[in-house]
């Protein structure tokens, strides 16, 4: 009959095990596009998102940027503080995953003790100094029988692959910043070479100036314009040295170099503008790591929900304990020393003040708080897509009126020019002139520079490298193993 009640316990014991609080967990609904609105004709192709990727970067065909690009991930602090983040997120999950396990210890203590000459129930033949030899060893298990463990560790599972998803959130704003800043700073090159270019010419014209001044055939005023023109380029020149430095030093900075020991060389060459592919919106969720992220912790706070419950049931666990006690020491180990006890326990919190109704909706509020982010982060993400989308499709509309107007400004400059040395127009004309064609010069230098920032924009609202594995599961999770966009993908078709 005892053995009978025995197997009957155990077999419930093993059902109820199976037991957990915390809901069934579904990534909170959010309201997916079909088409990215702002998406225009230009794009050529879409992504297939099995297959591995790596370095997107690449696609822009600058040797110069892919080997600062590779510095970030190695050198800068904000990625090593990231992955320490991460080491502490797998070190927590460790330490969640030991409590399915049993713990064993081991106790060992000689002592000599006195008891009291008036301790109650002291027997008269009880000595009042006498030793206590003790080695034990003992097992104990939880059982873990309201998931209470189990939710914990699949509250720190999630953790770590939101801190996993951070870590490669950190990457791809760094490797963004940089390669913005790095157009940015290559951007000004050109402005600089231009401006160099332009301080020569502007030297001729005030020569030519002067030269007709001295043979009565301008005026001062001329020769005032003239050199007007000559300083304010020079004064436009020393302004983008200052602009270009400051490029350069952030450059170094998310390289891990110290700005003073960094320098880029002036490098005057177009960049290459590829065309991105962006697929469909629903695969938006697959690429991002902040949504990957975000979508992990809503996850971790469903599984403290479980926990928070748990903590309303009784705690079960057994334990086997065993091991020798002697009043001497020789001999100690031996069988009539022998003690040893087993057995379940039993703790049950019966009033703690509303404590852990308290933590339990302090679980759920952190579930909805955690729900309203990601549903912030998925929104802010579409936002994102569409604003680099609306700009690359916008800004290269204007480039091609751009385009006209240079010609158009330059055409007008050689017709002052020429009219001046003819003595119809003033030196005023050719000054206006000048000022045209100079400013929209660098207007379509500033554009160049604005498009490949928002391609650089795009990659990153896009979430740069991320891309499901092929592994089953909701995209979100998908994400979170996800690795970096595959150059042939992004590239462009020639």
């Amino acid at each position: 009959m005892d053995k009978r009640r025995m197997c009957i316990a155990l077999a419930a014991m093993a059902l109820i095990s199976g037991c957990s609080f915390a809901p069934t967990y579904q990534a909170p609904a959010t309201r997916i596009p079909t088409t990215f609105k702002e998406g225009g004709a230009w794009q050529l192709a879409r992504p297939a998102d099995r297959v591995p990727r790596d370095a997107w970067w690449t696609v822009y065909r600058d040797p110069v940027l892919d080997r600062l690009e590779v510095q970030v991930a190695a050198a800068n602090p904000d990625v090593a503080a990231a992955m320490a983040r991460h080491d502490e997120a797998t070190a927590y999950l460790s330490q969640a995953r030991s409590g399915l396990f049993p713990t064993i210890g081991a106790e060992a203590s000689v002592e000599r003790q006195r008891q009291s000459d008036n301790r109650p129930l002291r027997g008269a033949d009880q000595p009042a100094v006498y030793g206590t030899n003790t080695v034990d060893v003992g097992i104990g298990y939880d059982l873990d029988l309201w998931g209470k463990i189990r939710n914990e560790v699949s509250a720190g599972r999630s953790a770590m692959q939101a801190s996993e998803a951070d870590l490669e959130s950190v990457r791809l704003s760094l490797q963004a910043n940089l390669a913005s800043a790095y157009f940015n700073l290559r951007g000004l090159d050109e402005q600089q070479q231009l401006l160099n270019d332009t301080i020569d010419t502007y030297q001729h014209a005030l020569k030519l100036t002067l030269s007709r001044h001295a043979g009565g055939i301008a005026s001062d005023l001329d020769v005032s314009r003239a050199q007007t023109q000559l300083d304010t380029a020079r004064a436009s020149a020393d302004d983008i040295a200052a602009r270009r430095a400051l490029y350069e030093h952030a450059i170094a900075s998310l390289t891990g170099a110290p700005a003073s020991d960094f320098a880029l060389a002036p490098e005057i060459e177009t960049a290459y503008l590829p065309s991105i592919p962006t697929g469909v919106p629903a695969a938006l969720l697959q690429r991002r790591p902040d949504i990957a992220a975000a979508e992990r912790r809503v996850a971790e706070a469903n599984a403290q929900i479980g926990v928070a419950k748990a903590a309303f049931f009784p705690d079960i666990s057994l334990g086997l304990d065993g091991g020798y006690q002697s009043d001497t020491l020789s001999p100690w180990l031996m069988a009539p020393n022998e003690i040893w006890s087993v057995g379940p326990s039993l703790v049950l919190t019966l009033f703690d003040g509303g404590r852990r109704e308290a933590i339990t909706q302090q679980a759920r509020a952190k579930l909805a708080e955690n729900g309203a982010k990601y549903k912030a982060t998925v929104l802010l993400a579409f936002q994102q897509v569409e604003d680099n989308l609306a700009q690359l499709h916008h800004l290269g509309d204007e480039a091609t009126q751009q385009n006209e107007a240079l010609v158009a400004a330059q055409r007008t400059l050689t017709l002052s020019m020429s009219r001046y040395r003819d003595g119809v127009v003033s030196y005023l004309d050719v000054v206006t002139a000048q000022t045209t064609e100079l400013t929209t010069q660098i207007d379509a230098l500033n554009l160049n520079t604005r498009r490949l920032l928002a391609s650089v924009g795009l990659i990153e609202a896009l979430g740069g490298g991320w891309s499901a594995d092929g592994a089953t599961g909701s995209p979100a999770v998908q994400a979170v193993s996800a690795q970096a966009v595959h150059p042939k993908v992004l590239a462009s078709a020639d």
